[in-house]
């Protein structure tokens, strides 16, 4: 199920009233022991992702990122990585201005039978020749840097 567009911009503007600062997240550069990538393919959008999400009140970005992988894939955090990245270009995200930290991540195999499809309609391991060539809500980048090593301060 997708959300209409008008709804989406009318979400968008009452939150540039709303939250007038940037809101903090953590993704994960997400990979298994036999080297594919997590990615889940997101319902609002239909596009692939990285898994992810904004920092609840109290919680750290690695407790964030733990609780994040099992609620959208049913996978488990084996190793946090080196730092891909901060992402904060406010034009990145088109719900609101997020600052977004990228860690390389090493999970255990999905399992996504508990994920809610109202957010995640699919979840998927992809090699690096698989890879979809274009991502959810301004990813492509931190994809890119992920791969290359690159490390990115915005």
């Amino acid at each position: 199920m997708r959300i209409p567009t008008a709804i989406w911009r009318i979400t968008k503007e009452l939150a540039r009233h709303l939250l007038r600062r940037p809101i903090a997240g953590v993704v994960a550069a997400a990979r298994t022991d036999d080297g594919r990538w997590l990615l889940v393919r997101r319902a609002d959008t239909g596009r692939w992702a990285f898994v992810g999400g904004t920092l609840e009140w109290g919680e750290t970005l690695s407790s964030c990122i733990a609780r994040e992988l099992v609620e959208e894939t049913g996978a488990r955090l084996l190793e946090v990585g080196p730092l891909v990245g901060v992402y904060s270009d406010p034009a990145r995200d088109p719900r609101f201005h997020a600052v977004t930290v990228v860690v390389h991540a090493t999970v255990s195999q999905p399992d996504p039978s508990g994920i809610n499809p109202l957010e995640i309609a699919e979840v998927r391991l992809f090699t690096d020749d698989e890879l979809p060539s274009e991502l959810s809500h301004g990813m492509d980048d931190m994809i890119s840097d992920a791969r290359s090593g690159r490390q990115r301060f915005e």
